[in-house]
């Protein structure tokens, strides 16, 4: 590697190498792997790679401080939205992050099965007393 190389992470994130050192935004840095310094939105897209489902795919993008995490449902038989959560630079820079973003990744995948509920009792009550 050169002094100097422009290395893409995922098409979406452009950080500056520098004599092993990995550059990124300011208040940007996670933790170091293998020598390699993390930015927030490395960490999360790692993490996610470890998680392989039937049904669903995982992304995630930068939002400022934050990072997105994008959950879609494979080749579904009818149209349904893409659920999207955000994790926070508290949580990134956690010391035990792998296991409180489990955690939030579970929370999220049970919101977003119920999200795709068309009829509830709840709505039902609820078309029956509107006039």
């Amino acid at each position: 590697m050169t002094t100097r190389e422009r290395v893409v992470v995922r098409g979406a994130t452009q950080l500056a190498v520098e004599r092993g050192r990995l550059l990124r935004p300011r208040g940007q840095r996670v933790g170091t792997i293998g020598g390699m310094t993390q930015t927030r939105l490395e960490r999360v897209l790692g993490h996610l790679r470890q998680y392989e489902h039937p049904l669903l795919a995982f992304d995630a993008r930068a939002k400022g401080e934050t990072v997105e995490v994008l959950i879609n449902f494979k080749s579904p038989p009818v149209p349904v939205h893409t659920y999207v959560f955000e994790v926070h630079p508290r949580d990134l820079d956690h010391p035990q992050f792998a296991w409180t973003f489990q955690r939030q990744l579970y929370d999220c995948l049970h919101d977003y099965f119920i999200e795709m509920f068309i009829r509830t009792p709840q709505s039902i009550r609820e078309a029956k007393t509107k006039p």
